[in-house]
């Protein structure tokens, strides 16, 4: 439900609940408290807003965008809130469950968000390096891929805060540690949500990073995904990150093997607006600008077929430096 109250990334709330909701059971009524009941084995497969709340947990999120992540919200919560947008609460169930009874919430602020102001001295990021970054990353066997169509210019430690603010989770890297990773959060009655992507060559190497956002049980088909690369060279003691991001929407043949791969938006200017919008709202960003190279890529195929267009921009996103930076702790964890 609204809460209508909007809050702000960097203030600090409390929410604290009361309240009973029965479901019915195999054989009973089972009643559920905010902290919810204990997850059971049968929960695995249950596409829960929050994979790791059980059954009629009171969970809240901010916005209502496509890629709002839901967070356990219990009996207690009180945190800096990560990104900008209106509250809302809700009881964690599946679709098929129905629940009689009625939470009592109250929201209180605690802390205003602190202003962050871009540097006065925050140098431009110039066209010639631009034109240093591929335009494209490549396969391991050099056939080109994805349009590289965003730059953030941060440290890593503020990279990595603001992804994970933004609910950007780190994806496996590795077919064998996906597997074990599968494993263990069936055991531990969680969706797993961290597939891993395929390694893809910039600057002469694979990803440093891949991120990606998906929803519990749909993230084999449908997600949204990018790999960043830290760039060698950076902009004033900056350090720079060359990002490519695709939006999965389904399944398609790969061309090179006729095997299964996924499809992609073929728009994917729209990744890159996705990218820069769930970023902004963290308030961690002190500045954005569009770039176009000198031979911008606005029509190609994928390494694996399939065709993508663009308007050959390139979003240059710049972070908040290091020594403005506030502590995280008691931040909402990512979902």
């Amino acid at each position: 439900m609204d809460t209508k109250i909007d809050v702000t990334a960097g203030e600090t709330i409390r929410i604290t609940a009361e309240g009973s909701i029965g479901f019915q059971g195999k054989k009973e009524v089972v009643t559920a408290a905010p902290a919810g009941l204990g997850r059971s084995i049968r929960d695995v497969l249950k596409n829960y807003a929050v994979n790791d709340a059980g059954l009629g947990a009171l969970i809240g999120r901010i916005g209502d965008g496509e890629g709002v992540r839901s967070f356990l919200v219990g009996a207690k919560w009180e945190g800096r809130v990560p990104v900008t947008g209106r509250l809302f609460l809700g009881v964690n169930r599946s679709g098929s469950e129905r629940g009689d009874g009625s939470f009592s919430a109250t929201i209180e602020r605690l802390a205003t968000a602190p202003k962050v102001d871009a540097p006065a001295n925050l140098p431009s990021f110039p066209v010639e390096r631009l034109n240093e970054i591929p335009r494209r990353v490549q396969d391991v066997t050099g056939a080109p891929g994805d349009r590289v169509h965003f730059v953030l210019i941060g440290s890593k430690a503020r990279v990595q805060e603001a992804l994970g603010q933004a609910g950007w989770v780190v994806v496996d890297k590795d077919v064998p540690n996906a597997v074990l990773q599968g494993i263990l959060n069936t055991i531990q009655k969680r969706s797993y949500v961290t597939m891993p992507m395929s390694e893809l060559q910039l600057f002469g190497r694979s990803q440093d990073f891949g991120y990606a956002q998906g929803d519990p049980l749909k993230v084999v088909a449908s997600r949204h995904h990018f790999r960043i690369w830290q760039a060698p060279f950076d902009l004033e003691g900056l350090t720079v990150w060359a990002g490519a991001g695709t939006h999965d929407i389904g399944f398609d043949k790969d061309q090179r093997n006729n095997g299964l791969t996924h499809k992609i938006d073929p728009d994917v200017d729209l990744e890159r607006e996705y990218i820069g919008a769930s970023l902004r709202a963290t308030g961690l960003v002190v500045k954005t600008e569009y770039l176009t190279p000198s031979d911008p890529v606005k029509t190609a195929k994928t390494a694996h077929g399939e065709e993508f267009h663009s308007d050959g921009r390139t979003l240059v996103i710049y972070l908040v430096p290091d020594e403005k930076a506030e502590s995280t702790d008691g931040v909402l964890p990512p979902q």
